[in-house]
């Protein structure tokens, strides 16, 4: 848990919105690029992604309306 604690303080004093957004768009664009070399991932069923979301959203909603 050090490490992330560190991360956490590094992130909190140094990025700002629009820093994360940012990097969620080249995340966005490693997908795309991803694809382009792979088109098989376009094939999988609905609910592959369906579950990938899912588990993603997990922790920053429960940091978002439960964490206090």
């Amino acid at each position: 848990m050090k490490i992330i604690s560190y991360f956490n303080e590094r992130l909190r004093h140094n990025f700002t919105v629009w820093d994360i957004k940012l990097l969620q768009l080249a995340a966005m664009f490693l997908l795309i690029l991803l694809i382009k070399f792979f088109p098989q991932i376009i094939t999988l069923d609905f609910w592959v992604y369906f579950l990938g979301m899912m588990i993603t959203v997990l922790r920053p909603l429960y940091a978002l309306f439960l964490q206090k």
